[in-house]
């Protein structure tokens, strides 16, 4: 009998990039048995619209974070399909409100007992300085956190720079007070709509003075009177934002700080509350 030579099999490449021939690895079993917490995305650069309480828009780009969790029998997670969620929500203004919808869908688009996902824009106000009423954009650090397991869970982080003035200075000076920038941060749970400029008028509140994008010689020697007469410890801010705070009944849980940058030390101050206002 003549040797028959087998013939190898012909694959198109278009048939080997089809998904459904292609191996799945990252749904393979893994047999360390060892869950992971977080697993997911990283520093995503995207761009966001706000809306703004005038009924405007704002436009800002983020660094998204995206993770869930992974349970020990997987050996990965599909990292495509957070782009992907993340693509088919952002059609329309990224809102706090909206946020743990989408939360909730890379959860369930990667078939996962909890999702996580966090936000970290800069947000611009415009702000008007204090006498001449000069126009100028503030920046602002937000963040929007979520998880989403059998609950939503959602946190809005708002920082601003400020000023406070030494009590202590004022008191034992001749000639005045040492003041210093400060970053005054509030993390809040709330209920309801609470806009980002809300947050920021309880941090600038609690401050010696709030500071300003542009200042002309009246606003300077008005805002330079208004710390002097105001002054305040690191630990009189994060107090006087407690107070602000627990009066708005639309937010259920905060956990504020400040840090003071010291002009007179080469350290810096820093004081911090954690409250849930729920809790009896």
């Amino acid at each position: 009998m003549p040797k028959t030579t087998k013939q190898p099999v012909q694959v198109h490449a278009k048939e080997s990039l089809r998904p459904e021939a292609m191996v799945d690895v990252q749904s393979a079993q893994d047999e360390r048995k060892v869950a992971i917490d977080r697993v997911g995305v990283k520093e995503v650069v995207y761009p966001i619209r706000l809306r703004e309480p005038g009924g405007g828009e704002q436009t800002t780009v983020a660094n998204i974070n995206m993770y869930v969790s992974l349970p020990h029998y997987k050996k990965g997670t599909h990292m495509s399909r957070f782009l992907e969620v993340l693509n088919d929500h952002t059609s329309e203004p990224l809102t706090p409100d909206r946020i743990p919808a989408l939360t909730r869908a890379i959860r369930e688009r990667l078939d996962a007992e909890e999702a996580h996902f966090e936000a970290r824009f800069t947000y611009f106000i415009r702000k008007l300085a204090p006498v001449t009423r000069q126009s100028g954009l503030m920046d602002y650090r937000v963040t929007f956190e979520c998880n989403a397991n059998h609950t939503d869970d959602f946190v809005m982080g708002v920082a601003a720079p400020a000023t406070s003035l030494c009590p202590c200075s004022k008191e034992i000076s001749e000639y005045g007070a040492h003041n210093q920038r400060c970053v005054i941060e509030a993390k809040v749970r709330f209920k309801g709509n609470l806009w980002i400029e809300e947050v920021v008028k309880h941090l600038e509140a609690a401050a010696s003075s709030p500071v300003y994008a542009v200042l002309k010689r009246p606003d300077e020697k008005y805002v330079t009177e208004k710390a002097f007469e105001n002054p305040k410890f690191v630990e009189d801010i994060v107090r006087d934002l407690a107070v602000g705070l627990n009066k708005d009944d639309r937010i259920t849980w905060y956990q504020i700080n400040s840090e003071n940058f010291e002009s007179i030390h080469s350290h810096n101050a820093y004081a911090q509350i954690t409250r849930d206002k729920s809790a009896k």
